[in-house]
């Protein structure tokens, strides 16, 4: 039985998984989204998120730590210089698992993982302009007549009062 037992060891032995884990790591924080299975992204996601928590903080203790479990030089230099500073005001869920459905030869539930802050394609919290239907609105060429309406009487008035001062 497996209690009290918290890792998923996906049926490998410890190095592969070690080594699996910080491969897959290395490749989510250069490209910030890979597609993977759903067992290995919560896997990926306990391994990843201790190590970006450790990239806000840019220190020698911090970068030979994360160093340690990536085993990358780039990687690393990556982490602390991009990722970290963008999620310094994040307290926590770096990354997101959205499942894509299943994979075509043995049914394996798929996902991608995505890194939280670096999404271009949705999340943004811009809305989209709302079309107006049933009522006309004025177009710009109403405006413009009517500002010139506005001037030529601002004109008229003005020569009118000349006209009455020159009559006095």
């Amino acid at each position: 039985m497996r209690h009290g037992k918290k890792n998923n060891h996906l049926g490998r032995k410890t190095a592969h998984r070690k080594a699996m884990l910080s491969n897959m790591a290395g490749s989510l924080i250069m490209h910030k989204r890979i597609n993977t299975t759903v067992q290995k992204a919560k896997e990926l996601r306990k391994f990843v998120d201790p190590l970006v928590t450790r990239s806000k903080d840019n220190t020698t203790h911090n970068r030979r730590m994360t160093f340690a479990a990536l085993r990358q030089k780039e990687i690393v230099t990556e982490l602390f210089t991009v990722v970290g500073p963008k999620v310094g005001d994040r307290p926590g869920g770096y990354t997101r698992i959205i499942k894509t459905g299943t994979r075509l030869g043995d049914n394996a539930e798929m996902c991608m993982v995505e890194l939280v802050d670096f999404n271009e394609i949705y999340g943004n919290d811009e809305k989209k302009k709302t079309t107006r239907r049933g009522r006309r609105v004025k177009t710009s060429t109403d405006e413009v007549v009517t500002e010139v309406v506005a001037e030529e009487v601002v004109a008229d008035a003005s020569t009118e009062d000349v006209k009455e001062e020159t009559a006095e």
